[in-house]
């Protein structure tokens, strides 16, 4: 007994070139507390700074930029423990894997590193639970590179579309930055 309206739109081109060069990159956690950072449903939420680092203490709320981005180069250190399951999304609406699940519980297409459900990394890295790791990813449009520990495994790939759990569609749009509560 619900009516309601659906209005599609054609997905936006985003083909853009890269910038000759980037700006001086920026911090975006100050290391002593959540400025700069919003939980999505504060009631639930469980990040905090401690020790100069974003810990999510138990699964709840995600935590995302009150800053909004377009085309970006972004460098993120993170430490999964085995059977975590979380993920960084690029303007609000492309995830990255971050999971160490068991065996078998993922393919490629949702292993980390992967952009959730697109794109698979090219190359097999040994997993690295409760070790620390770095992403280092460029956006531009919707192309994508990931260089997972220094090992590029997407390489400027186009991203076909927004993954499970994007803020929204609105791809044109420049977009925060937010980490998955899992």
């Amino acid at each position: 007994g619900t009516v309601g309206q659906i209005t599609g739109v054609p997905q936006p081109p985003l083909k853009r070139n890269a910038p000759a060069s980037w700006g001086k990159p920026e911090p975006l956690f100050n290391g002593k507390d959540l400025t700069g950072w919003v939980p999505d449903n504060p009631a639930e939420n469980h990040y905090k700074a401690i020790d100069g680092e974003l810990v999510n203490e138990k699964a709840g709320a995600n935590i995302r930029t009150t800053r909004t981005f377009q085309d970006f180069k972004l460098h993120v250190d993170f430490n999964c423990p085995n059977d975590g399951n979380s993920g960084v999304y690029l303007r609000g609406r492309y995830e990255i894997q971050v999971a160490y699940e068991k065996p078998g519980v993922n393919d490629r297409f949702h292993d980390l590193g992967s952009i959730y459900g697109f794109l698979a990394p090219s190359v097999d890295l040994p997993p690295r639970p409760g070790q620390w790791e770095s992403f280092d990813v460029t956006l531009v449009g919707r192309m994508v590179t990931v260089i997972r520990n220094g090992v590029k495994t997407i390489d400027n790939q186009e991203i076909p579309g927004i993954t499970g759990g994007a803020q929204d569609s609105r791809e044109a749009d420049p977009g925060p930055l937010y980490i998955q509560g899992d």
